[in-house]
């Protein structure tokens, strides 16, 4: 039987990197499953990947009529949402005496507020067996020089995931966060082969993370499989912060 026969999924950023390979791996357990992102070509590439039940509606995140125009859209095409994944995130390099303000907004603008109101409309929208899955990173949790706002981003991702767990809970929504580690996603497709090196020699897998990898993570915490699993961060990094 399909994990996720029958449910309906939004998946943001869906249309590359971890985002794609959730929305792909939900789909194939018979989810029918919303994508959104900036770029329309190519959420138009990943639907044509994915096919199956999947739509995509492009729209910018840090809009609040872009994210209601979201929300209507699955509304009026399902009438419910059964899963969150919000995978859409950035992640710029300055260290601290190139920080700007701009730097800091972009980072926070995406990586926390947009996903502050995609969840506050997504429950709307819930009930009770809906499921949150919020991509955090291992970032969150430790020292990353150069990258201290996407780490500050990705630590308050886990302190809201505890707090809209404890909130969501009498309503019978889970919420849970997943922390990848370096994952091979295109963000690294201009890395050089030094660094991979250099990121792969610091994993006790000595290698990046797959995506797929990281979707097989989500669809445990998307799924009935995971109905005991509330409030939790599920690390998936080889074994790098161990």
């Amino acid at each position: 039987m399909l994990k996720l026969e029958g449910k309906t999924a939004l998946v943001t950023g869906g249309g590359s990197g971890i985002g794609l390979a959730v929305a792909r791996r939900f789909a194939q357990e018979g989810a029918h499953v919303f994508i959104t992102g900036r770029r329309e070509a190519q959420l138009a590439e990943a639907v044509a990947l994915i096919g199956g039940h999947v739509e995509a509606i492009a729209g910018d995140l840090t809009s609040t009529s872009d994210l209601a125009r979201l929300f209507d859209t699955i509304r009026a095409r399902t009438g419910r949402l059964d899963i969150l994944v919000n995978s859409s995130g950035v992640a710029e390099h300055a260290r601290l005496e190139e920080t700007t303000e701009e730097h800091v907004d972009r980072a926070f603008d995406l990586n926390v507020r947009a996903m502050v109101f995609t969840v506050q409309h997504a429950v709307r929208q819930m009930g009770e067996g809906g499921a949150i899955v919020l991509i955090g990173s291992i970032a969150g949790g430790m020292a990353n020089p150069g990258y201290g706002s996407y780490s500050a981003s990705k630590a308050a991702v886990r302190a809201y995931a505890r707090t809209w767990n404890a909130e969501l809970a009498p309503r019978g929504i889970r919420v849970n966060t997943l922390s990848p580690g370096p994952t091979d996603t295109p963000m690294f497709d201009q890395a050089s082969d030094e660094l991979r090196q250099t990121l792969s020699a610091l994993i006790p897998a000595k290698r990046l993370g797959n995506p797929d990898e990281v979707a097989a993570a989500a669809l445990f915490l998307a799924s009935g499989e995971s109905a005991y699993v509330s409030g939790a961060e599920l690390v998936i990094d080889g074994g790098m912060s161990a």
